[in-house]
């Protein structure tokens, strides 16, 4: 996801950007109201995380001038407010979920996802995707590379879903385990590596330019060539 981050405070800034990119997304950032505004209204953003006290304007504010412009870009609010009728006004103002401060990032990124799951996020809800000649049919459980079918196995299958709906971003070990095997915890062992390798062979080997690349350090990508 695209997503623009609205936050006055630096450290708090710094670290969801920091947990964004982790994760695979990409977090614009605007440290006043105005500036947060003129983005939202400029850029195009699968969802929006705005502080509620904001320099220069409201963050509710901002959310109700998206909301009269007919932007409809969901948005997470935050707040050091978290009484109900706080929680109340947010809502009333245009968002869509609100989270008090101090929060866990891990409940962050879910309520992000849960919004793009139910804005219908063309990402999130594609049944056809497309990266470079690589394509991926979910209705027929089909693949193909320039025309030629490529078949896999189900755990393959869902690894390159995971990856092509997710193309150009760096996706981590951690990332893999979770959206792919469904495990929360690392089980060290090589089963990244081994279906890594396999996925590899299928959909790269005997082609001119790879697809899917290893970033050391950080995880794996699936790209089109430069």
């Amino acid at each position: 996801m695209r997503i623009l981050l609205i936050e006055d405070d630096q450290e708090t800034a710094d670290y969801l950007r920091k947990g964004l990119a982790e994760s695979g997304h990409v977090a614009d950032h605007a440290g006043t109201g105005p500036d947060g505004l003129a983005q939202a209204l400029a850029g195009r953003y699968d969802a929006l995380i705005v502080d509620r006290m904001l320099p220069g304007m409201d963050g509710l504010a901002v959310i109700r001038v998206l909301r009269e412009e007919k932007v409809a870009t969901p948005v997470l609010i935050l707040s050091a407010l978290g009484q109900v009728n706080d929680r109340v006004r947010g809502l009333r103002a245009g968002g869509d979920d609100y989270l008090v401060k101090p929060f866990a990032f891990s409940e962050l990124l879910a309520r992000l996802e849960a919004l793009a799951r139910r804005s219908g996020s063309d990402a999130e809800t594609a049944t056809q995707l497309h990266v470079a000649d690589l394509e991926m049919d979910l209705l027929r459980r089909t693949v193909s590379r320039a025309g030629r079918p490529i078949e896999l196995q189900p755990r393959e299958f869902r690894l390159l879903e995971y990856l092509m709906r997710r193309h150009g971003q760096v996706v981590t070990r951690t990332m893999l385990l979770e959206g792919v095997w469904d495990y929360h915890f690392d089980p060290q062992t090589n089963v990244i590596d081994v279906h890594i390798s396999r996925l590899r062979a299928k959909i790269d080997k005997g082609y001119d330019q790879p697809l899917l690349h290893t970033v050391r350090g950080a995880g794996y990508s699936l790209r089109a060539p430069d």
